[in-house]
């Protein structure tokens, strides 16, 4: 089955963010489900890429998340426009994800067979 995740909250000060990469990461262990992950971060979300995250011991660390989603096959796009409104520029990226467009967005939307929104 083909999933979109579509996350819109920040990495940390919610728990959205984090149960929904979870959750994609979780689609993707198993590779004879022939699960396909396609994440797309907007909004507040963006801020889930940048790498560089320092988080207290024992906390959940997002930008290790995506990098785990990205190594099991799955892509990360970032919309280009609220990266931009936030001052994040592509260098800044954790490993895995990158700069995506609202047309792609569009395109992953129609891929999908389910899309997951948090």
């Amino acid at each position: 089955m083909k999933y979109l995740f579509v996350l819109n909250d920040p990495p940390y000060g919610t728990e959205r963010a984090y149960n929904g990469l979870r959750l994609a990461r979780e689609l993707l262990k198993d590779a004879s489900q022939g699960n396909s992950v396609r994440v797309f971060l907007v909004a507040d979300a963006v801020a889930c890429a940048k790498s560089g995250q320092k988080v207290p011991q024992g906390y959940y660390h997002i930008e290790s998340f995506l990098k785990m989603i990205a190594r099991a096959g799955g892509e990360i796009g970032v919309c280009s426009t609220c990266m931009d409104a936030r001052g994040i520029g592509d260098a800044e990226l954790v490993d895995g994800t990158r700069r995506g467009t609202l047309a792609e967005w569009a395109e992953w939307t129609c891929w999908a067979d389910k899309i997951l929104v948090f």
